[in-house]
């Protein structure tokens, strides 16, 4: 993952400040999240179409 290190997060919220690193960070996890959605619900269409 991008950046996990204290100085990197630290120079990013002086640089660009606290809510936009924060929401940076929400997307990075969201991302992650909606890709294993996306592969749960593309198995579930493949079983759906073998069982019709």
């Amino acid at each position: 993952m991008i950046g996990l290190e204290p100085n990197y997060w630290v120079a990013l919220i002086g640089n660009l400040g606290f809510p936009i690193v924060v929401t940076f960070y929400l997307l990075m996890r969201l991302e992650r999240n909606f890709n294993q959605l996306e592969q749960v619900v593309e198995e579930l269409i493949s079983e759906i179409r073998k069982n019709k």
